[in-house]
């Protein structure tokens, strides 16, 4: 069984990213840690939604209906997106899901669920008859749980680490980072992005109590994970490319950059309908005076 001796803190631990087999015939289908650490995301994520759908005026159970076809496609399109841009090869249909040769269902890309759990929530909230960006803006804190529980799952597999850093004090080093990368030590990146996505957490949360339009808080979730992740994607050393550039760096500012824009331009026009004064003509004022004076005088008479 693989098992990693990692240095961080100044800590030295030992860590086997499986769990446990399970005996598929003559083979066996591995269960990862970071599977069960990603699972135990989705679920505080859940709980989180159910307990505050009703503040974004959302019905529990139609909610539910929607998570339940949009979980397991998201999965898929995570894997989906990492055997495209990691030019994985398969072999055989079965190791896509981890069967056949694979060992275990390994290689999943958190935009590819991102983007799957977009479009297909999309279409199951206009089925289910859920108002899409009040779904979205309770999914945005959603998914920085889940992102924020889920990232320790790399540290478990020594995965999505950076490139060499002068810190001791929070540098990272195991067999894997040495085989690949050279004696030294590493940017912990998973960790970075997790402790952005607790504060992001909570922020937003906080901050959907008070939000000003449906669309809010996933357009900021957009842009404040999009900022971070596009720099951690440059430190990172196993990024999924398109030739020279790193795919989720990329699309990670692009993001960041079209959803600030969103939101300054949505805010600016709220902002404008709420302070504008309608005009009332000073001739209708007063002919409108002029006639309840008359009113006036005629019950006097």
């Amino acid at each position: 069984m693989v098992e990693y001796n990692v240095t961080i803190f100044g800590l030295e631990l030992t860590l086997k990213p499986i769990a446990f087999s399970i005996p598929l015939g003559q083979n066996h289908w591995d269960i990862y840690w970071y599977g069960i650490i990603i699972a135990t995301g989705f679920l505080l994520a859940l709980i989180y939604g159910m307990k505050n759908a009703k503040r974004f005026d959302i019905n529990v159970d139609r909610l539910l209906d929607v998570v339940l076809v949009t979980v397991p496609v998201s999965i898929l399109c995570a894997r989906a997106y990492y055997v495209i841009f990691d030019g994985v090869k398969l072999e055989s249909f079965g190791d896509f899901f981890g069967f056949g040769d694979s060992s275990g269902f390994t290689g999943l890309a958190i935009y590819g669920g991102v983007i799957g759990a977009f479009l297909t929530g999309g279409i199951m909230c206009k089925l289910r008859k859920v108002n899409i960006l009040d779904a979205f803006d309770l999914a945005a804190i959603g998914f920085l749980i889940g992102q924020g529980v889920g990232r320790w799952g790399n540290f478990i597999n020594q995965e999505a680490y950076g490139s060499f850093t002068g810190s001791s004090w929070w540098g990272m080093q195991s067999e894997r980072t040495v085989r690949e990368l050279g004696e030294g030590l590493v940017h912990p990146c998973f960790l970075y992005e997790s402790i952005w996505c607790i504060i992001g957490l909570i922020l937003l949360h906080i901050f959907s109590k008070k939000r000003k339009f449906s669309g809010q808080i996933i357009l900021m979730y957009c842009s404040w994970y999009g900022l971070v992740r596009g720099f951690i994607e440059l430190l990172r050393t196993d990024s999924l490319m398109i030739g020279s550039i790193k795919v989720s760096a990329l699309l990670s500012f692009v993001i960041c950059i079209a959803s600030a824009t969103l939101i300054t331009v949505i805010l600016k026009k709220k902002n404008v309908k709420e302070n504008e004064i309608e005009y009332v003509s000073i001739f209708a004022e007063n002919e409108e005076t002029q006639e309840l004076e008359e009113n006036e005088n005629e019950q006097i008479d």
